[in-house]
């Protein structure tokens, strides 16, 4: 449709050069009037007229019926009435009816009408690629194993219960299922926004699209097709998108009016100057005088040219919007709900403390975790190198490095026998550790991993996703403005109980999956209040399309942007503050907009009428009309280029 209304706009601008420079008005402003003229002329101005009305003005034409049809006359309706009252008239006079012709008027107002709907539907993008994305994260295919142990490439489509496939390390899992051989650590936080791996092993269930962490697991098929989990998650955003109605439009409802005052007025003129006596020709005229004098033009650049104004504004601003009813409504928001992964903190783990339980120091500890974890992927082991680097430590490289599959890693670092693993680690090989200060970062909500040498505990290294700044200069601001600001989060409790402590939020939610996200953002919707979301993830997809406005950060999954109404490209969650702002300021000047544009009817429409012609004996003539109507557009036009925060 984009690219109908760009067509149709370029073309009718052609065809309208010749219309234009064929109208007296035209000419005299020029200073030739009379020296253009030529045999036929009326006739040229009447075949390019025609093509443009029917061409140019079939959209207008074609809405006009479409809204007569549901009995909700508006913008179209208006825009319709218009052009063919000026096309029948100005057609009638080119054959003998006695009066002026409006083909100018009228190849003007298609083409700006065009040109208004072209910039109008480039500023709104559908967010219908937000299930395309969701389905990507399916695998296509699946390495199913056969009777005799070897393994066959089938797609997931042909997958059935009880099937059972095998995972290679760095693999997505292809569908919901049980592990039933292997142990790994599973990163699911594409799927559920958990920061941390999840250590998985026999009778453990996994979620297809999940991504296998660094051994090789066989899973036995549970759930596919529309059973699977990430398949319902595209099921709750495609319902979430549909059942979200796009209020009608301030602009709409002003032509609404404009089409009831146009066409009252218009009959009004026509039938108190035949009660007065004049001829039906005169009569006649001054009617369509009111109706082209009533014509949109300003009226259909009022909202589309601010919107571009203010799309440009957002776009330096690093803010993309992508619905602008949604953008709009972000003025009179209520409650700001956060993600807390990739959001509120920057999705990745950093050492929140080291703690000695022996005669190493911290950075000793820490110089030799680093030192076997340089060797591995696992974002707790960049965490530990990132920390190392940090504070310059030098780290020597780990010799036979080997993974021990969803419990850590082992090898030899200066000459010592160095394990890193996991609580679990420690309880299969019944060692025990008891320290207060270990136990506190634990119940914080830190993840806790473990220094062996020679088998011996010799430190514990406490990891925590890390708080952007950012994000306490984004709730703190939030908080004057007289917002309230949530979070919700798939981590523990212990998690989101620190992050919110550390902000200091109004409440969050800890241990939600997605469908409980979207269930969250609907009851907090039900105490009347208005809700944004704001999230990075596929976790977060139904939560934002069920907000009344969903914001992305940009540096989150493709499919979170492909349902947000807004994505902040620059990942900072103080933009959510601009968009607020920038809200407030593009309705204020919409709606100064629409007074401009509609305001001057009140005068421009009883002079056209002759309501002074009976005292002054003035009647406002068309070609005054059309001027009026055009500085009117120009108006509207330098206004909106005023827009700022």
């Amino acid at each position: 449709m984009v690219a109908d209304f760009r067509r149709r706009f370029w073309i009718a601008l052609v065809l309208s050069v010749p219309i234009v420079l064929l109208a007296p008005l035209i000419q005299g402003a020029l200073g030739v009037k009379g020296k253009w003229d030529f045999p036929g002329d009326a006739l040229v101005q009447f075949g390019f007229a025609t093509v443009v009305f029917f061409y140019g003005g079939w959209p207008f034409l074609k809405g006009l019926a479409d809204e007569l049809k549901k009995k909700a006359p508006g913008m179209m309706t208006l825009i319709g009435v218009a052009i063919i009252v000026a096309y029948t008239y100005s057609s009638a006079v080119v054959f003998g009816l006695p009066g002026k012709v409006f083909f100018w008027e009228l190849a003007t107002l298609i083409d700006i009408m065009l040109l208004g709907h072209w910039i109008e539907m480039r500023s709104v993008m559908g967010a219908s690629g937000a299930l395309e994305e969701l389905v990507k994260l399916i695998p296509s295919k699946a390495h199913r194993l056969k009777s005799d142990g070897e393994t066959e490439e089938v797609p997931v489509s042909g997958l059935e219960k009880d099937d059972r496939v095998a995972v290679k390390p760095g693999e997505k899992v292809p569908v919901d299922g049980e592990i039933v051989n292997g142990r790994t650590s599973i990163d699911e936080s594409m799927i559920t926004g958990e920061s941390k791996h999840v250590e998985k092993g026999e009778g453990d269930t996994v979620i297809g699209g999940s991504i296998n962490g660094e051994s090789a697991i066989t899973v036995a098929v549970q759930k596919t097709g529309d059973d699977t989990y990430l398949s319902q998650v595209v099921e709750m955003v495609r319902q979430a998108q549909e059942s979200g109605s796009k209020a009608q439009g301030t602009a709409d409802r002003a032509a609404f009016w404009l089409t009831i005052v146009a066409l009252t007025a218009g009959a009004v003129t026509l039938a108190a100057w035949l009660i007065a006596g004049r001829e039906f020709v005169f009569s006649l005229e001054r009617m369509v005088t009111v109706m082209v004098i009533t014509c949109p033009h300003a009226l259909g650049l009022a909202v589309p040219l601010v919107v571009a104004v203010s799309t440009a504004i957002a776009a330096k601003k690093g803010l993309l919007i992508r619905d602008r009813t949604a953008f709009e409504a972000a003025r009179n928001l209520d409650v700001i709900v956060f993600d807390k992964t990739g959001t509120l903190t920057e999705g990745r783990f950093g050492v929140s403390a080291v703690v000695s339980l022996g005669d190493r120091s911290e950075d000793d500890i820490l110089r030799l975790a680093a030192g076997l974890e340089s060797r591995s992927e696992h974002s707790i082991a960049a965490g530990i190198v990132e920390a190392a680097k940090k504070k310059e430590l030098h780290v020597a490289g780990p010799e036979n490095f080997k993974a021990i599959p969803g419990k850590g890693a082992e090898g030899t670092v200066e000459d010592l026998a160095v394990k890193v693993v996991s609580p679990g680690y420690l309880k299969d090989n019944g060692i025990d550790v008891q320290n207060q200060r270990v136990n506190e970062l634990a119940e914080k909500g830190n993840t806790v991993v473990y220094l062996l040498v020679d088998d011996r505990p010799e430190g514990a290294l406490a990891m925590e996703d890390i708080v952007r700044q950012s994000s306490k200069d984004a709730v703190h601001r939030l908080k004057e403005m007289g917002l309230q600001v949530m979070m919700l989060t798939g981590d523990s409790r212990a998690v989101a109980e620190s992050v919110a402590g550390e902000l200091g939020l109004d409440d969050y939610f800890a241990d939600v999956l997605p469908d409980q996200k979207s269930t969250r953002i609907k009851e907090i919707r039900k105490k009347g209040l208005r809700v944004a979301m704001v999230g990075d993830g596929i976790n977060d997809a139904p939560a934002l399309a069920e907000a009344d406005v969903g914001i992305a950060i940009g540096a989150g999954t493709d499919v979170a942007m492909e349902t947000a109404d807004i994505v902040l490209v620059r990942s900072d969650p103080r933009d959510v503050i601009h968009v607020i702002e920038l809200s407030g300021a593009t309705h204020s000047k919409t709606v100064q907009n629409l007074w401009w544009a509609a305001g001057y009817n009140i005068i421009a429409i009883p002079l056209a009428a002759g309501i002074l012609y009976p005292f002054f004996r003035f009647l406002l003539p068309p070609s005054a009309g059309a001027v009026v109507m055009s500085l009117s557009t120009v108006i509207v036009a330098v206004n909106a280029r005023l827009l700022k925060e």
